[in-house]
């Protein structure tokens, strides 16, 4: 199953590291004389730009960002066990095969904030977003709300064109972030004005990577499926998914995009399958 990911991933980290090879904008503006005879630079709209002198040691983001990728996992269980042959009679690996390109991993992060520590190199940063993750699995299995947790289902003449597990969770990111990017000040907006001389300004982007841990919360689970003969049916319960997710988390910031990934500790399952989450995409 890792192995079916890894030409996704890698065209992902290629693509990334192309566009990350522009690490500057550009904006036009104006350099004139004000009233008290002193240098202003002024944008093509006549705002003034005044070069910072510092830093604020926390910035806050509110609905900042939003994380696009895919969720997939390893598979440890030992099918021949009591335990996982309760969960799933007469199971194997096969069972769980996934639709990689259609298991996806969407996160939306509704605050976060970033702590120097180290001459704004060295920042503490934490978030608190939602983390939904769709499994869609390609054979014919079915949830169910006790034991068995997992059946295969054998009616005849029935055909699926969907089948997926949903689990979503509240999660909580705490990482280590190193920013190798040059941080000359910058500029900003404070009052307008007309005419002057025509020069290019720039801005440095950051750089950098992050890494730590997060803490997730289940929030919601089901198993959703859409065959040829029932149509569209959809099982709410928490399907024996550990209510605490807690993972390794790290991103790659190249600058307007990011690319992050997440593994998880422990298995997702509270017994039975011994099956480890995890998920990469792109972060904007």
């Amino acid at each position: 199953m890792v192995r079916k990911i890894l030409p996704t991933a890698l065209c992902v980290l290629m693509s990334a590291a192309a566009y990350a090879q522009k690490d500057t904008s550009s904006v036009t503006v104006q350099v004139i004389t004000d009233k008290d005879n002193k240098k202003v630079i002024v944008d093509k709209d006549g705002e003034v730009w005044q070069k910072t002198t510092r830093r604020k040691n926390i910035t806050t983001s509110w609905f900042g960002g939003v994380d696009l990728g895919f969720s997939n996992f390893v598979d440890n269980t030992n099918y021949a066990s009591a335990g996982a042959q309760a969960f799933a009679p007469n199971a194997n690996a096969s069972w769980f095969d996934l639709r990689n390109g259609k298991s996806v991993n969407v996160n939306i992060w509704l605050i976060s904030q970033k702590v120097n520590l180290i001459n704004h190199n060295v920042n503490l940063k934490y978030a608190l977003g939602l983390e939904l993750n769709n499994y869609r699995f390609k054979n014919p299995i079915r949830f169910n709300s006790n034991l068995p947790y997992v059946e295969w289902d054998n009616t005849e003449g029935r055909s699926y064109s969907k089948n997926k597990l949903a689990a979503d969770y509240v999660t909580f990111p705490l990482m280590l972030n190193f920013d190798f990017g040059k941080h000359t000040g910058g500029y900003s907006v404070t009052k307008k004005h007309k005419k002057g001389l025509e020069i290019s300004a720039k801005k440095t982007k950051e750089w950098g990577f992050s890494a730590g841990i997060s803490a997730g919360y289940l929030y919601s689970a089901r198993n959703k499926t859409i065959t040829s003969d029932e149509g569209k049916q959809k099982l709410k319960d928490n399907l024996n998914l550990n209510p605490w997710k807690l993972s390794y988390v790290a991103e790659v910031n190249l600058g307007v995009i990011s690319l992050y990934g997440s593994y998880a500790m422990k298995g997702m399952f509270k017994d039975g399958l011994d099956i480890t989450p995890y998920n990469v995409g792109i972060r904007f």
